[in-house]
């Protein structure tokens, strides 16, 4: 591939619209095309690097029994009405009718589908287990689009699905897949992937892991113990706090706190320390515009999914009027009053606490002397709060855990019987009678992945590709394309390398050097080789690895067999 050729510019601003790297650099080096929110076209340079991770994804699916399927991108709304998600899913799902008045939607994800299309072909036991996948696009109306390819509307997605007679078939299948997403990550050159057991969420089922590539940039949190090495994001953790009562219980005291209307000011104003008290935090039912009141100990948050969950419904941050009896900034759990349908929770955080501050129920008034034994006595505890860094570790119990971001490249569900139940999939076991099978789901963002390489392995010039996923294997750059003898060599290497079967993107424009060197650092492949009238005067051309870990001197006649020795040594790292 000459450059001069290429679709799609490359310049050196970075766009003012771009708040990480990777979305910068892939605007600026001429990957992607911005159509509209949430929406991308993708360029030459980007479709080479999807390609390539597509295929190590099909590679690492195969190994392990899978079969590549194709499922439409338009199905009807009868499939999402069997499983019952059709109305329980939120407008993320495109619902839109044809021109007979159908109801159809938009795939987000293929469960259904799934089902739908081998439910009649797996009516035996013998015909267990299986597994089938697709790699699609995919539509999800997400309300905040972000970070270029990070956080998309329209994406390109492996996921597939498998079907089991019992759950330890399940279990040691997904150990497979576990396995085979560790493989994906380590070949496309992202070895800084963890593992998190994670929130089942839209996809229900009771076991899960996210795959978490750790960067500043994330916009999940993930807890992970120093000690064991415990991993889980923070939805999914659970919050263990240990309070250490005091000797006495002081009385409930009622205690004038003008203007004090968070914890910290009611703090600041008593001389208590925050995790001495008791903070209310409001939110109303989607389902029925009911108050849930959720109390926890101040220096904590509430963990949203955790309380979405139990709940069995979705949540919205609370509107308090007069109307609602509610005093905003003063709420406590004595004497509280909520007018009309509510529910009150407590988080554990609070269980055996005593001498905390609390809200009074009147406007600028607090209470001190609170002893969740004595004033409390009936309630129960539930764990409805967000694990903390240094927190106390699920796993081996010692304070070590620590929150780090990261972005999720892919995810695997044990799903059950969630879809083959409701959809009424049965297979005959060997004694003759009727089973209901169990299913897996696994899922990698294909163009979510390249972004977020990209965004482990730049500098501020460009991505720095790994070479298994890169565009090109190698840079070829004619300096002075003008001068003969430079473009005589370099067109002879081009050719000897295309001969050889190496990928190479080459630049004979007659531009400036640092123009040149420019793009170069842009397309960030792996390996650069030089062509100019100094480096001919030397009878030599000069290589350099866009890391900079490598520099030296080619031969014109062993350039290729060293280039094509480098990339095999680059390929398998």
């Amino acid at each position: 591939m000459k450059l001069d050729k290429l679709v799609g510019d490359r310049f050196k601003e970075r766009p003012s619209d771009c708040a990480i790297d990777s979305h910068a650099l892939m605007v600026r080096g001429g990957y992607i095309k911005y159509v509209a929110n949430g929406i991308f076209s993708n360029y030459p340079p980007l479709k080479r690097v999807t390609r390539k991770i597509e295929q190590i994804i099909r590679e690492e699916m195969d190994a392990i029994d899978g079969q590549e399927v194709m499922f439409p991108v338009v199905m009807p709304a009868s499939l999402w009405e069997e499983s019952g998600r059709y109305t329980s899913i939120g407008s993320e799902m495109v619902r839109f009718t044809d021109r007979g008045k159908q109801p159809l939607v938009l795939g987000m994800t293929h469960e259904e589908a799934a089902v739908q299309l081998v439910r009649e072909y797996a009516n035996s036991y013998t015909k267990y287990p299986f597994m089938i996948y697709q790699i699609q696009t995919k539509f999800r109306d997400e309300a905040r689009p972000r970070g270029g390819l990070i956080r998309v509307r329209e994406f390109t997605m492996k996921d597939a699905y498998s079907f089991h007679t019992s759950q330890e078939d399940l279990e040691e299948y997904y150990k497979r897949a576990h396995k085979a997403y560790e493989n994906v990550y380590r070949r496309c050159g992202a070895p800084n992937v963890i593992s998190v057991k994670s929130d089942n969420g839209i996809f229900g089922g009771s076991v899960s892991h996210e795959f978490m590539l750790l960067t500043p940039i994330g916009e999940d949190s993930i807890a992970i113990c120093k000690h064991c090495g415990y991993t889980a994001n923070v939805e999914a953790a659970p919050s263990i706090i240990t309070n250490v009562r005091d000797d006495a219980s002081e009385p409930l005291t009622e205690v004038n706190t003008p203007g004090c209307h968070t914890i910290e000011e009611v703090c600041e104003f008593l001389k208590a320390p925050v995790e001495k008290s008791l903070k209310a935090v409001i939110y109303q039912k989607n389902t029925d515009d009911s108050f849930v009141v959720v109390f926890l100990r101040g220096d904590l948050d509430v963990n949203e999914t955790k309380l979405t969950n139990y709940l069995g419904c979705d949540i919205r941050p609370a509107v308090i009027d007069e109307e609602c009896g509610l005093q905003a900034g003063f709420i406590g759990p004595v004497n509280l009053v909520v007018n009309g349908e509510h529910t009150v929770l407590f988080d554990s955080s609070l269980k055996g606490a005593n001498n905390l501050v609390c809200g009074a129920n009147k406007v600028d008034f607090h209470m001190t002397g609170l002893d969740m034994e004595r004033d409390c006595a009936d309630v129960e505890f539930r764990d409805l709060a967000k694990i903390i860094d240094g927190g106390v570790c699920p796993e081996c119990g010692e304070k070590t855990v620590g929150i780090s971001r990261g972005i999720e490249v892919g995810n695997i569900f044990q799903l059950g019987t969630k879809y083959s139940k409701s959809m009424g999939m049965t297979f005959l076991d060997k004694d003759g009678k009727e089973q209901t099978p169990i299913m897996g789901c696994y899922g990698i963002g294909v163009g979510r992945l390249a972004a977020s390489v990209c965004e482990a392995s730049h500098d501020d010039y460009g991505p720095i590709w790994p070479m298994a996923i890169a565009p090109w294997q190698v840079h070829l750059c004619a300096v002075r394309a003008d001068d003969e003898r430079v473009k005589a060599a370099a067109d002879k290497l081009y050719g000897d390398l295309q001969s050889a079967g190496v990928e190479v993107i080459y630049d004979d424009r007659n531009v400036r050097a640092g123009v040149m060197f420019s793009d170069a650092d842009l397309l960030g492949v792996p390996l650069r080789v030089v062509v100019s009238p100094r480096n001919l005067d030397e009878g030599v051309f000069e290589l350099s690895s866009r890391d900079k870990s490598l520099s030296e001197k080619l031969t014109p006649d062993g350039a290729v067999q060293r280039l094509r020795e480098l990339i095999a040594e680059m390929m398998n790292k």
